[in-house]
């Protein structure tokens, strides 16, 4: 009975024990699960899906390969809001950084009608903010539109003078696409006609810095060209085209393939235009090139829907029978030809009339020759005037009544298309007019054959030998930023830019200074200037800074006034703050009286720390300085 007893109770603390060691175990599994699954939701609701979590008992097991360390300490801080930090164990392995390879980092800036859209990837080194700031100075009144991502890259080469370059040139075109990489800038746009299209390419190329790859896609309106002229010669000094204008891609192609089977080397220019009189002026173009190539020479001139064919002389007359027939023939209704095959004279004629214009290269025009009236050779003289400048032209024609009736009406032509060259001369005889000379507009000989054909009509005989040289251009002699900067410093040398004392009003002896500067920023055109004015110690701060922000905006405004574009530009007004002499002397404070002209330049870096040597080795920034030097009391009015 009593072994009996004793059984049943070791079988009651045995069932008790097993009991405790399945609800024990039951309740571990509990935690385990319930733990692993709030860790993984954490670890979800942070985007940290690289890291896995393991259980075993109370311990919890983190793994998983981290792109950064941040991220490694994200995925431990998840863990550690759910159960207590001394359970996580960090089997957390980092992505060896050497071996990966960073993202293609690129930006979309567009602009249009609607504002501005940034799209792309940059690197975490950027500084967004600043960025941004940047471009809303740019273009103050434009909605922006940020879509840029982020990622934890270093900065690439290149990229950060891209993205200000980028910045720089916002203003310039209102609708535009501009793509910016590492090293490289790509821009696309429109302007509005070929002549803003020229100087906006200008514009954008002189800002680019030399180590910059810019690539340039910026179209314009074809302009409308009246008469739509194309004139093509083959003599003895070649073969050329004195004026070439195509209405489409196709046409123009057609043309030139027709200008090289004649002869024609090198670069074939033709002008994209409107205005032609038919849709066949490519075909019927390319037949007159190719009748004065069947003809051995001579020369072809379609003005609109009017062709004037000049055959060599000695040209055979069966030959030119043949040829200009088919031409005649084969050429659309709506052109007239008018051909001429000139008769060798039997003698030289002695004393052969003539009158010529000359332009010099400063720009002093002398007529002389013969004329057919006193009307005419009054006429010429005022027209010359009108167009030259009248303290340039001297006038020593004499009056000849036996010269022919359109004599006056070409020598009127002659002058208006020399007054399209830099230099050059005008010669009118009875048989011909010949014009020569320099230019900076690529167009000139285009134009000029143009003009000719229109106002000597179809039977007359001209000769254009023009020269175009890239130094006349006025587009491509426009200085860089930092040639403006410096020549404001020549413009204003020894003198000063002054103010009535204790006023932002200029005073009246800086109107020649302001004029000088003026016309330099009209060629400099949008450039990031920044005017600052300072003053001296005395009076208070808060007074001397407002008056030095008032005559910095004084500045501007003369500007502004004198047609020159500012809105570029930036007024900064320092007050008694950046001092460049003593203020304890009166010559010191003069000195600190002044208006600063400098280039803006981008926000500089912060770096983490500074050292001595560092500070040694950094060279001054060089500064456009100039006083304004008033004579002003000292009684607290600066």
């Amino acid at each position: 009975m009593r072994l009996s007893s004793v059984f049943i109770l070791f079988c009651a603390f045995a069932f008790a024990a097993i009991l405790s060691v399945a609800t024990a175990w039951v309740a571990a599994e509990a935690v385990e699960e319930s733990s692993e699954r709030a860790i993984r939701t954490e670890l979800d609701r942070d985007a940290l899906t690289w890291a896995d979590v393991d259980t075993n008992g109370l311990l919890v097991f983190l793994i998983g390969t981290a792109p950064t360390e941040a991220a490694r300490f994200q995925a431990l801080s998840a863990a550690g809001r759910v159960v207590d930090s001394a359970r996580v164990i960090d089997q957390i392995d980092i992505v060896d950084s050497e071996g990966i390879v960073p993202p293609r980092f690129s930006v979309e800036i567009l602009r249009n009608d609607s504002g501005l859209s940034m799209i792309g990837l940059l690197p975490a080194a950027v500084d967004r903010d600043q960025l941004i700031e940047d471009i809303r100075r740019a273009v103050p009144d434009a909605p922006l539109s940020d879509l840029l991502e982020i990622a934890d890259y270093p900065m690439p080469d290149g990229l950060e003078e891209a993205l200000s370059y980028a910045v720089s040139v916002l203003r310039v075109l209102d609708r535009s696409k501009i793509s910016i990489e590492a090293g490289r800038v790509t821009i696309k746009g429109a302007a509005e006609n070929e002549d803003a299209r020229r100087r906006v390419e200008a514009d954008l190329a002189r800002r680019a810095d030399g180590n910059l790859r810019l690539a340039l896609d910026i179209t314009a309106p074809r302009p409308v060209i009246s008469p739509f002229t194309l004139r093509f010669i083959k003599d003895a000094e070649g073969v050329r085209f004195d004026a070439c204008a195509a209405p489409t891609e196709d046409d123009r192609a057609e043309i030139l393939k027709a200008a090289s089977a004649a002869g024609l080397e090198g670069k074939l220019e033709c002008r994209l235009g409107l205005g032609t009189p038919t849709n066949d002026w490519g075909m019927a173009s390319a037949m007159g090139i190719r009748a004065i190539d069947g003809l051995g020479g001579g020369s072809i001139t379609f003005a609109d829907a009017d062709v004037t064919l000049f055959a060599l002389e000695g040209t055979d007359q069966s030959l030119f029978d043949r040829i200009v027939g088919e031409l005649e023939t084969d050429l659309p209704d709506v052109f007239v030809v008018n051909a001429t095959l000139p008769t060798p004279p039997e003698a030289a004629p002695q004393g052969i009339p003539e009158f010529t214009v000359t332009r010099s290269p400063e720009g002093n025009v002398q007529l002389r020759g013969r004329i057919n009236s006193e009307i005419a050779r009054q006429t010429a003289d005022s027209f010359a005037r009108a167009a030259f400048g009248s303290t340039t032209v001297r006038t020593t024609a004499r009056v000849d009544e036996t010269l022919p009736a359109n004599w006056s009406s070409r020598v009127l032509a002659g002058l208006e298309a020399l007054s399209r060259l830099s230099n050059g001369a005008v010669t009118v005889t009875p048989d011909a007019l010949t014009i020569i000379g320099n230019t900076g507009n690529q167009n000139a000989s285009s134009e000029i054959a143009g003009l000719l054909a229109d106002k000597l009509g179809e039977s007359e005989l001209f000769e254009i030998d023009i020269t175009y040289q890239e130094k006349l251009d006025p587009l491509l002699g426009i200085p860089t930023p930092a040639e403006c900067e410096a020549q404001i410093v020549e413009i204003i040398g020894d003198r000063k830019i002054t103010f009535e004392p204790g006023s932002a009003t200029l005073d009246a002896a800086t109107r020649d200074i302001m004029d000088e500067i003026a016309e330099l920023l009209q060629l400099c055109g949008d450039i990031p200037l920044v005017i600052a004015g300072h003053t001296d110690s005395q009076g208070r701060e808060e007074m001397n800074q407002q008056l030095s922000q008032d005559r910095a905006q004084a500045v501007v405004d003369a500007l502004r006034e004198r047609r020159v574009l500012t809105a570029s530009y930036e007024v900064r007004g320092y007050g008694e703050e950046q001092p460049i002499a003593t203020n304890d002397t009166e010559e010191g404070r003069e000195a600190n009286r002044r208006i600063e002209f400098k280039l803006r330049q981008p926000e500089p870096v912060e770096e983490t720390e500074t050292t001595l040597e560092t500070i040694e080795e950094s060279a001054p920034t060089d500064e456009t300085s100039q006083t304004d030097g008033a004579e002003e009391p000292s009684d607290g009015q600066n």
